[in-house]
This record gives C-alpha cells, structure tokens and sequence, in this order.
C-alpha cells in the first residue's frame, strides 16, 4: 500500500476509482436499486423445487439410456422391492398368504405406479402351467382368493412348484420369503410415494414377519426424508460459521457486511433459479456451502483491506470508496473464475447437471455486485470499527488470533524463499508426483452393495443385503432383442431366430468364469416350459425344436388366453421386441464392469444384426448406472480442462502475462489431483455429484491464488522491489483471509460427517473440508514459492491494476497527511 512518503502524485485516476466514487456518491440511490432487486428475486424462492427428476439425471446421449428410452418396461430402474420374510417356518401359512394378497393390493394403491408392472405371488402375472387333455393351461398362481385352509395351501405350493419363473424370482430358494415388485411411472411424487409405501409396512409388520423394501423409489424416498435433517444441519454450520466470524473480528461492520452479501447472493441466486422453474436436485443442496466460503473469503478480504485504508484515511466512507477501487478488479477476476468453474459443469448432457450449473453459476456471479458495491456502501454506514488497527496491524500491534496468525504465517514464509525453497519445492514434487498417480486410479461408480448415499447399516442398505440374499437380486442387465419393424402378422419375439439368439446369450454368460448372473431370464424360458408340458411335461421337452412352427405353437400355448401385459417384463405388448435379463447380487463398479464386459463377449458372438431383428446392448439398472459414470469419465477432465482454459485465459489478460496464468494454475490443478487423490483414501466413489463437489472447489483455489498474487506484486512495488519482504507482507495480511476462511468452514462443515444420517452429505462435508485445506495450504505455501522461483517481471509494473496499488495521498485530508507524516518519522 503506497503512503504519502514513497509515492509522488500519480497519472489519471484509472475508470475503476471513477466508478467506486460514482457509486458512493450515489449510494443511497443504489441501495434502493438493491432493495428492489432483492425483492424481485425473493418473489421466485417459493418457486423453487427441490426434487428428484429421475430422467434428469440420465445422460441423453447415452446409447444405454437411448434403449431405455425405447423399452421402458425392459429392467425399469423405477421399481421397488418389497419382501416379506417369515421369521419361523415357511411362506406357505395362511397367515403370510393373506398378508402377501393384502400388501400386493395396498401398493397398487399408491400414487404414481404403473399398474401394469406390478408382480408378486398374489398377481395374475405370476402363472402357472400343467397340460390337461384339452391342452396346456395356464393359470394364476393364486385365484380370486387367498388360501387359507390346509388343502388350499398345499395346492398353492404344488402351483408355485410348477412355475419356475415364480421359484426362481418371487419365491426364496429356502420358502421363508417372497417378493413384491411394484414399478412406478416417471412423474412419481418420490416423497409421497415412499411415504405410502412405508406407512403400509409399518401396519403390515408383526412379530411374525419382517418387510424389508429396497429399490430406486425407495432410496430417492430416504433422501427426501432425511433432507429435512440436512436442512438442520445447514442451518448450524452457518451459525457456527456467523459465532466464529463474530470471535474473529469482535466488532459490527466486520460481522454485518459479509452476513448480509452473502445473504443478499443466496437470495438472488435462489429466486433467480425460482424464476426459471428449474428443479435443485436434494443431494446438491450441500453445493451452496462452497458458495458461502467464497463469499466469505471475499468479504474477508474485502474488510481487511478496508481496515488497512481506514488507518490512513481516518474516514469511513472515503475507505469504503477507497477500497472499491482496489479490490474491484481482483474481486471481479476471483468471481469470473468462479463463475466459469461452475458454468462448464453444463457441459456434461445431464439435466440435472445443467440446472445446477445455472443455480451455482448465477449464485456465484451476484457476487460482483453484492460483494463489490453493495460491501462497500454498507462499511461507509456501518460503525467504524474500534479494532481496525489491532487487525490489520496499523497503528497498533495485532493481538490474540491475529498476532498468533501473523506469527504462523510469518514462518510459512520463511519455508517459500531464501535456503528452505529448494526443500519446500522437494516436498511438493514429491506429494504432487503421488497425489497425480493416486488421482488416476480412483474408482468411478458405487463401491459398496446397495448405495453408497446411506451409511452400510441404514435400513435401505440392509433391505438391499436381506432381499440379494434371498433372490437373484435387485440388479438387472437387459439385452434387448428389438424388432427392425412392427408387422403385425409376424410375432418376431416368437420366431426361432429369436428363440436361438436369446438361448444362446443366456447358455454364454451363464457359463462366463469372471462373472455368471444370478439368474436369467427371457420369453424363450416360457416357450420351452410350454414345450415341455406340450410335449408331455418331460424335461427332455425344454429345448425348442428349431422349426417355425414348432417355435410358433410353443409361444401360442403358453400366451393362450393370457392378457400380454403378464409378460410386459420380457416382451413388449404385441410381442414384437422382447428383452434377455441378467440378474447380478450387487452393483459394484467391478460387478458392473464384467457383467457388461460378459454380456458384450455374448452379443459378439452372436452379432448383433439380424434379419428381422436387432440385438442392442443395454438397458437395466446396470446398464443405466453405467451411463452415469459414462459421464464421469468422458466429462471429467474435459471439464477441467475447459476451466483451466477459461481461468488462464482471464488471468493472462488482467496480468498481461501468461506467467501469471501459469503461477495460478499450478497450485489449482495440483489440488484437484490432491482432492481427487484424498477422494480415493477415504473410499469416495468419483460419480457425477463428487465431480461437481470437485470442479466447483477449482473456483476456490483459484480465488485464494489470486487474491495472493495481487497482493505479492502490490508488495513487491512497495517494498523496494525486495521479494523476501513482498512475499512475507502478503502472506501475513492477505493470507490471514485465506487462514481465516478455510479454518470457519472446517469447523462449521465438521458436523456433517458427525450428525448426517445420508452418507452421502457426511462424505461430501469431508470432502468439502478437503478442498479448503488442500487449497489453503498450496495457497500459502506453493504460490508463493513458484513465485520466488519465477520472479516474475510482471510484479513490477506500475499500471497492473490487480496488484491494488492506490495512492492514498491523493483521498487524505490534510490534517491526516500530517498525522500520516509524523508517525513515519
């Protein structure tokens, strides 16, 4: 900072200045300008929507996501399981037959499911067939009424025994659990669904049954109900975030002005999404708290340099105008960068993705005016504050926090130059050469059974584990077998090129040594048991006979008076394209990997093009989960690079040096690969929210490395040119801020891991304070040691307008010159 004694009158006072005495010569004008921009944004907050969108969060340009699209009925990922498991004896009791019929038609009650596709032992989907002298006849497992005396129940035994698709899937291979599956329609209500859902299981429980249900519904359904507890968690971080920041600066205007910006950013950035009827999805919502470390680290800043300008000027509203001109510009660059680290997150083809790069990205870009103008007229109202000088080190000494700051940040200097640097610069090197290699062997996808959103022992994830224990399991891989065109008169999912095909798959990835599926299925498996029982029930019976009208009387027995939505799950309606599913127990990445990498081998060997048909791989919760972290890999560093881009770009042009861009983006990129390597160690999946978690906290080393460099070159001017002295001064007021900021918001995210009961958010509470002290560290320490390396020319330039150099003589009265001029002698 220039001082009346090492300056001499500078040239035109550049447009920044200009514009921050505009602004303060007109502020009450611009208050009320703010007054009712705020209110204009608050009017769309009701309007905003917290919810799941279920398609929103699929890739569009996926190919598996494209079969889904074509064949929802195929492996909907939009069903729910629910088991019923008698804990002494077996299913075959009255009892548990009645509460099976009773449950099966409550949950078909529920708002938003599809009627069609609801399955359990209770429904006319579940058939079974014996041959009689008439023919073959099939019929529902259980009548128009629930068994219930002995014989009755013994002949529903000998049904299900004659029904392999109900043995295999809706019946445990021990007989002491049976399964519902319920699939639900795009536009479900999750809430009010899982609420439903849950209310029928606590009726339905007793001291003779578990229920146990689990499914994508049913997880979305936990995540909306433990949002509530996410909301009361955010509320105490930010409380504790205010207390800390009252302790820190132990007076009004350092408490008031960055509460009230960084209120005033959340309200614009939550209406304006309002307004533009976009859904947040609920597991992003812990995203803002990295919004509110920027905010806060700026104002941080913003009122530390206003501090340092008080004490010269001795005038609060010349200070605040003062200080709008210097921080203007690093201001505007620390946020732009921001803002571009978050808008490219819309690069990825995912809706969801898309609207919270327009949430976060709009959030950000309020910082300008609200951080910049509407800062600096509240510090000209607010009280002048009676320990400016013991914080900035002005005419006192710091003390307490501050001097212990000064004290600490003083030997983290001494390790960035002089005889320390070379070993400084080793052990960078050396973490960054681990951290980079860690970095690129960081699983993507689910690495734990059942979802990783919920902690291992939450009732979903033991659902999950009870029913894959129990059946074949809740994960499927659907082959679609699509018919190239819609002829009426032929039933392509009946002809023998079909029924090859689909026996073929099924014989090779049941046989596959890396990873065989739980079970198969497919509307071939129903044709051979009706060729078997029309042949005469002889086992010798189950493979097809090749010819088309063998293959043709098969298929006709077995749909003969049926209704063809009782086989919706294997074939479409008109019996035109049909599906080969592949059940597998979990839905580990691993797991994922080989059932795909099986399932292709399959389709290779059979080709995929045929006369009438198509082969298309893939559809299913696998092969949609897989979609997702299609993403992950294609956009991941895609995106990375695209900031870097943007970030370098914008520096270069505001230092008027590529060096600059470089300086700042080394430490930047070297956090990510720490990030992305502390993921890894703690057991973090990559998927598509960590990415975002991980991308946005590029915007905040970005912003600590500028606000440092800006301070080095204003230093390196005022300090002879000397860049021991220019490094330590910055880090010692500068980098207090980024200290400050970076220790508030570990200590106010902490209680995420402690007190969420979503895994999820307690994950990325520790993954957000990761990001703040891997950013704070590379801030302080390896910035300004590429600094001393570098010792780059543009530090010394006197019209670099971000290195904050003002001239203060020219804003001091002249009583105050005169104070200024005798305590410098």
């Amino acid at each position: 900072m220039k001082t009346p004694s090492t300056i001499a009158a500078s040239d035109m006072e550049p447009m920044r200045f200009r514009m921050a005495r505009w602004v303060m010569a007109n502020r009450g004008l611009v208050l009320i300008i703010f007054a009712l921009a705020t209110i204009a944004f608050a009017v769309g907050i009701p309007r905003v929507e917290i919810r799941t969108i279920f398609k929103d969060l699929l890739p569009a340009d996926d190919p598996f996501v494209q079969v889904y699209y074509d064949h929802p009925n195929f492996g909907n990922p939009l069903t729910v399981s629910v088991m019923i498991k008698r804990k002494q004896g077996d299913i075959y009791n009255a009892d548990t037959l009645q509460k099976v019929w009773q449950m099966t038609r409550d949950i078909d009650l529920t708002p938003g499911i599809d009627h069609d596709q609801l399955i359990s032992i209770a429904t006319e989907k579940l058939r079974f067939a014996e041959s009689t002298p008439y023919g073959i006849d099939m019929r529902p497992l259980m009548d128009d009424s629930v068994p219930s005396t002995p014989d009755e129940v013994s002949d529903f035994r000998r049904r299900v025994e004659q029904s392999p698709n109900a043995r295999v899937f809706y019946v445990a291979r021990d007989e002491t659990a049976t399964l519902i599956n319920a699939t639900f329609l795009d536009s479900v209500e999750y809430g009010e669904a899982f609420e439903f859902v849950q209310d029928l299981v606590a009726k339905a429980a007793d001291d003779q049954h578990e229920i146990y249900v689990a499914g994508q519904p049913t997880l979305t359904g936990w995540v909306y109900k433990l949002q509530k507890q996410t909301y009361e968690i955010f509320a105490l971080t930010l409380g504790l975030l205010v207390v800390l920041l009252v302790l820190y600066m132990r007076n009004i205007a350092g408490v008031v002005m960055p509460v009230v910006c960084a209120a005033m950013a959340a309200i614009w950035g939550v209406g304006f999404i309002g307004w533009l009827d976009r859904p947040i999805e609920p597991l992003l919502t812990i995203v803002p708290l990295l919004l509110v470390a920027r905010t806060l680290s700026h104002c941080i800043q913003y009122t530390e340099r206003y501090y340092e300008v008080l004490e010269h000027l001795k005038d609060k509203r010349k200070a605040a105008e003062v200080s709008m001109g210097v921080m203007l510009a690093p201001s505007v660059l620390g946020i732009m960068a921001d803002v571009f680290g978050i808008v490219f997150i819309a690069l990825a083809p995912i809706t969801a993705m898309y609207n919270h790069a327009l949430f976060c990205g709009a959030w950000a870009l309020w910082l300008i005016p609200n951080g910049v103008f509407l800062a600096s007229i509240l510090l000209s109202y607010l009280p002048v504050p009676t320990n400016a000088d013991r914080i900035s080190g002005g005419a006192a000494k710091e003390t307490g926090i501050h001097r212990a700051q000064k004290i600490l940040l003083s030997r983290i200097a001494l390790l960035t130059y002089g005889k320390y640097a070379r070993f400084t610069a080793v052990v960078v090197v050396v973490i960054g050469a681990v951290a980079t290699y860690e970095s690129f062997h960081i699983k993507i996808g689910n690495p734990t059974e059942g979802s990783n959103l919920l902690w291992h022992d939450s009732e979903f994830n033991t659902a999950v584990r009870a029913i894959n224990s129990h059946f074949p399991g809740m994960n499927t891989l659907e082959i679609v077998l699509e018919a190239k065109t819609r002829d009426k008169n032929v039933r392509v999912a009946r002809t023998p090129e079909v029924a090859e095909v689909a026996s073929r798959i099924q014989a090779m990835v049941e046989s596959d040594l890396t990873l065989a599926p739980q079970a198969t299925l497919s509307f071939t498996d129903y044709m051979m048991e009706g060729n078997r029982l029309f042949s005469g029930g002889n086992p010798r019976w189950l493979p097809l006979d090749p010819t088309v009208a063998a293959v043709r009387a098969a298929g006709t027995a077995v749909v003969f008076g049926s209704n063809p939505v009782n086989f919706g799950h294997v074939s479409d309606f008109e019996f035109q394209s049909s599906t080969i599913s592949l059940w597998f127990k979990d839905n580990k990445q691993e797991t994922v990997d080989a059932a795909l990498a099986s399932a292709r081998r399959a389709v290779e060997a059979v080709g995929e093009d045929h006369p009438q048909f198509r082969v298309r791989m893939a559809t299913g919760f696998i092969a949609l989960q897989q979609a997702m972290n299609n993403v992950v890999h294609r956009y991941h560093w895609f995106i990375l690079a695209m900031v870097n881009i943007a970030i370098g770009i914008i520096s270069a042009i505001a230092y008027r040096s590529f060096v600059a861009a470089l300086l700042l983006l080394i430490p930047v990129n070297l956090s990510n690969f720490l990030l992305v390597a502390a993921m890894k160690w703690m057991g973090i999946g990559l998927d598509i929210n960590a990415v975002i978690v991980a991308v946005m906290g590029v915007g905040v080393g970005i912003d600590y490395g500028i606000y440092l460099l800006s301070r080095i070159c204003e230093e390196f001017t005022a300090q002879g040119q000397d860049w021991e002295r220019a490094i330590t001064e910055a880090l010692t007021t500068t980098g207090k801020a980024i200290m400050f900021t970076a220790s508030i918001m570990l200590i106010g995210i902490l209680p995420w891991y402690f007190m969420s009961d979503l895994k999820f958010m307690a994950d990325m509470g520790l993954l957000l304070v990761a990001i703040m002290l891997i950013n704070m560290v590379l801030s302080l320490v390896v910035l300004p040691l590429l600094v001393w390396f570098v010792k780059p020319s543009f530090a010394s330039r006197e019209d670099l307008a971000l290195s904050e150099n003002i001239d203060l003589s020219k804003y001091m009265t002249p009583p105050v010159v005169a104070a200024v001029l005798a305590s410098e002698k």
